[in-house]
């Protein structure tokens, strides 16, 4: 009985062996403790098969892909407990525990969990040692210290025979020479020892130079609520510091691994050792000798350790968003931020750096307005058509916020030089979710509505990428933009409809964007989801998006893949604050991919307890509050060079003086000339009319399914003859 109450340790594989039988795939519910939220033992169906065992609330949701967690059985270490029918798993990141509610039960998953760790163990080993350190990153660590424990085992038992039992074993030699392999094994488990040791401390330095981490922070819900909630933000660290850390491990690393596996310890013959680990200290020391440094630097991004206690214990309830471990090595890559200096990369390869205004001239003047005066006879209108003071705008327009959305063009390169298409449709949704992220800070301005013939251009060599935009329609007012660029091809025509309801404003908006990528013959389509303004009149104005984003994919060629992004609305207390979740599936609505985070901040792919980030949100410019909240691509939008004024058609925002002025902080030069650009806006109409006459864009022409497409001509007029040779009408 004292044995029944007690823990037993599955032991691990010994030795190598070519003959496991693959075990049978074993599913069932058990019971799995957590300590926080909702502490207790609580019902999850499990799915075990080779040697990965996954889990979810329901039957259901595993055949659907909606796991809440992973378990490598072959790289855990394994302990039951037979009375209290308890397993427990410890995959070095968490502790999972689990329980059988029968006795059959138990010695029913207990004898498949053993076959299961055998056979995923004894595949481990037998891996070529370069798919062991290219596979899933969050196994990668765990692989390589198994291998480096192992030789351990190895170096350890060799060393602790005795001369006479070492030559009863036919390893015969002089004293001298038997001297100098002691030696070389000793400096071999030393180093074994100090690479394992580096491992471990590599790991306690992503902790601390990881960027961006994510800080977990418990939120208290209403008593009302079920269940409990958690925020959580990222923080954004000094990149150049994490770069510096990084080199200089790196070279450590890299020199310890050169001393490791010098010719000196490739060339020592091991004897017959009865543990069985000899292979993995073979393949180790002499197969990957060239793959292991490489390998082992990836672990600098490869993950973030968030738990206080590494436990599963803490498993997510299902309103949290809550990540455990965070594969962020996509980050360096693809989720770069910017600065104020801008290069220009040039055909020649040499970098053109162009010195972009990191301000704007004035800050925010805080001037009081009575909106209830305003507003109070337009509830449930659209303010569209109310004409408002100028200290409600910020100095920017509509034309100018659709090239916001154009910030984060990287993803689209990057969606161009990725050949899965499942993959492709990931940064796709990543773009179309990021658009929305520079209205964070936004919500206490509105843009300027532009005029009719009013249009925008947005030149950026260091993007890659050529932006204009013209407001096509007055009644009603309807905006379209096109951008290009050698990989990609984005157009869309936005018209609002803004309703007041008393405490908030509700912007609902209609038309689609489209995206092409010649490349692939692929073409996106999806339309915007609904933006609403909170606190119009008092308190702290706040912004939230909801609604479900469906992007639509048709190619040419290859599969068809399709993506719902899901924006959640906020929750009582601000609670569930700015989230997106989505799914990218195939043309047979099978999942492929799971996205989730926050439209705010950043986006990740996969599951939580490992993800990787795929976007996020460049840093803010410091006293951002007092500039409007603008992002830096948003004060660099309005900014007039003095090489670039006689390039620009007179109609171009740039030259709009009443948003000029708002911007150098003369709110009543603002409103003068705003009420007189108005007057003007007016007058031509009324002269359309009288002579029956329609205006007609100039850069722009209706398409076939009634929306705005470019007609091809901006470019090449600004070219030859020049816009300064042209006539355009006086808007102001």
């Amino acid at each position: 009985s004292s044995f029944k109450d007690s823990w037993e340790l599955v032991e691990d594989l010994r030795g190598l062996t070519g003959n496991i039988q693959k075990p049978v795939k074993q599913e069932g519910l058990m019971l799995k403790k957590r300590k926080w939220p909702m502490k207790g033992w609580h019902k999850r169906y499990f799915l075990l098969e080779r040697g990965i065992l996954t889990y979810a609330k329901t039957g259901n949701d595993v055949s659907k892909g909606r796991l809440r967690g992973r378990i490598d059985v072959g790289l855990s270490v394994m302990a039951v407990k037979k009375k209290s029918l308890c397993i427990d798993l410890d995959t070095e990141d968490s502790i999972y525990h689990l329980k059988a509610k029968t006795r059959d039960l138990f010695e029913q998953w207990v004898t498949e969990l053993r076959h299961h760790r055998m056979f995923r163990q004894n595949e481990i080993a037998m891996e070529p040692p370069e798919r062991q350190l290219q596979s899933d990153p969050t196994s990668n660590r765990r692989v390589l210290t198994l291998l480096i424990q192992s030789s351990i085992t190895s170096v350890r038992s060799f060393l602790s025979k005795q001369p006479s039992a070492l030559l009863k074993n036919n390893f015969r030699q002089n004293s001298q020479d038997m001297e100098k392999c002691c030696k070389d094994l000793s400096e071999c488990e030393s180093g074994l020892l100090e690479l394992n040791l580096l491992l471990k401390n590599m790991e306690v330095l992503h902790r601390t130079f990881s960027a961006p981490a994510i800080n977990l922070l418990q939120t208290e819900g209403s008593k009302k609520e079920k269940r409990g909630h958690k925020k959580w933000r990222s923080k954004n660290y000094s990149k150049e510091n994490k770069s510096t850390q990084q080199v200089k491990h790196t070279v450590s690393l890299i020199h310890l691994t050169d001393l490791l596996f010098s010719s000196k310890i490739r060339t020592l013959h091991l004897p017959d050792v009865p543990d069985g680990s000899r292979p993995l200290l073979q393949q180790v020391s002499s197969e990957s000798r060239g793959s292991i440094p490489e390998s082992l630097s990836e672990f600098f991004d490869a993950k973030e350790y968030l738990l206080s206690g590494s436990s599963s214990e803490n498993e997510v309830s299902d309103d949290d968003s809550y990540i455990s471990d965070v594969s962020d090595s996509m980050s360096v890559e693809y989720c770069r931020n910017e600065n104020g200096i801008t290069k220009a990369i040039l055909s020649n390869g040499n970098d053109c750096a162009l010195k972009r205004r990191d301000r704007l001239p004035s800050s925010r003047m805080n001037e009081s307005v009575n909106l209830w005066s305003i507003l109070r006879s337009n509830i449930g209108k659209d303010l569209s058509k109310v004409a408002m003071p100028v200290q409600l705008n910020e100095p920017l327009n509509t034309l100018q916020r659709l090239c916001e959305e154009v910030e984060y063009s990287h993803l689209l390169d990057t969606a161009v030089n990725t050949h899965d298409p499942h993959m492709r449709m990931v940064y796709i949704a990543a773009f179309a979710i990021s658009a929305y992220a520079c209205s964070f800070t936004r919500a206490g301005g509105k843009p300027f509505n532009p005029i009719l013939g009013e249009t925008y251009e947005c030149l950026r060599p260091d993007k890659g990428f050529r932006f204009i935009a013209e407001q096509v329609s007055h009644h009603p007012p309807v905006s379209a933009c096109h951008c290009e660029s050698k990989n990609y091809t984005f157009w869309q025509d936005v018209r609002w409809k803004n309703k007041f309801w008393g405490k908030s404003m509700e912007i609902v908006p209609m038309g689609v964007t489209h995206l092409e990528l010649p490349g692939f013959g692929d073409r996106y389509e999806w339309s915007k989801v609904t933006s609403c303004i909170h606190n119009i009149l008092s308190g702290q104005r706040w912004i939230e998006h909801y609604g479900e984003m469906s992007i639509k994919h048709s190619t040419t060629m290859g599969d068809v893949s399709h993506c719902k992004v899901t924006f959640l609305k906020s929750r009582s207390g601000g609670l569930n604050a700015n989230e997106v979740e989505g799914v990218v599936t195939d043309s047979h609505g099978r999942v492929i991919h799971s996205l989730f985070g926050k439209w705010s901040e950043a986006l990740y792919l996969g599951k939580p307890p490992s993800v990787t980030c795929i976007w996020r949100a460049n840093p803010m410019p410091e006293d951002h509050e007092q500039y409007y909240g603008f992002t830096q691509f948003a004060v660099e939008l309005n900014e007039l060079e003095e090489g670039l004024k006689p390039l620009l058609p007179l109609t171009d925002t740039r030259f709009r003086p009443d948003q000029r002025l708002l911007e150098e902080g003369d709110i009543a030069g603002a409103e003068e000339q705003k009420e007189r650009i108005e007057v003007l806006q007016r007058e031509r109409r009324r002269v359309l009319q009288e002579n029956s006459m329609t205006h007609s864009p100039r850069f722009f022409k209706r398409a076939e399914d009634d929306s705005w497409v470019s007609n091809g001509t901006y470019w090449d007029l600004r070219k030859d003859p020049g816009f300064s040779k042209l006539e355009f009408p006086v808007l102001w």
